[in-house]
C-alpha cells in the first residue's frame, strides 16, 4: 500500500509557494488551475483547490474554511534539526503555535500553515518512539 497526502487550499499559487519554501518540495505535475503535485518527501503531497464555504462531503453539512481549524488527522514532518525547520516554515508563512518541547523520545513543535491546517515538526532523539514503547 502507498500513501499520498491531499491538502485542500483556496489559493493554489500561495499554497505552492508556501509548501515549496517551507519544506523544500518540488513540483511534479500541475493539474490545470485545480491542483499541483509536490514531490520530495516520503509521500507525494497534492494541493487541491477547494473554495471556502463549499461543503466538504455529502455526509456532512460542515463547510470548508481556511482560518485555523482542528482535525484529528494532521501531518508530522520528521526533521534532523527542528529549530532550522521551524525558522524556515515561519519565514514561509507558518505559525509556531507551541514552542519546541523536548520529550524522552524527541523534540516537537506545533505549527499551522497559512490555510489553517495544523502540522508538527518532530526531531527524534536517541531511539525515537522506542524510548517509550512497551
Amino acid at each position: 500500500m502507498r500513501f499520498l497526502v491531499n491538502i485542500d487550499v483556496d489559493d493554489l499559487d500561495k499554497a505552492q509557494r508556501f509548501y515549496q519554501m517551507a519544506f523544500g518540495l518540488n513540483v511534479g505535475r500541475r493539474f490545470g488551475d485545480d491542483g499541483v503535485e509536490l514531490l520530495g518527501g516520503s509521500a507525494p503531497i497534492y494541493l487541491l483547490v477547494k473554495a471556502s464555504g463549499t461543503t466538504a462531503s455529502t455526509a456532512t453539512s460542515e463547510q470548508r474554511h481556511y482560518d485555523r481549524h482542528w482535525t484529528s488527522v494532521h501531518l508530522d514532518f520528521v526533521v534532523d534539526e527542528i529549530e532550522t525547520a521551524v525558522q524556515k516554515a515561519v519565514a514561509a508563512g507558518a505559525r509556531l503555535e507551541k514552542p519546541v518541547a523536548t520529550q524522552k523520545w524527541g523534540r516537537l513543535a506545533l505549527m499551522s500553515d497559512p490555510f489553517g491546517h495544523g502540522f508538527c515538526f518532530i526531531q527524534f532523539l536517541n531511539r525515537g518512539y522506542d524510548e517509550i514503547a512497551k
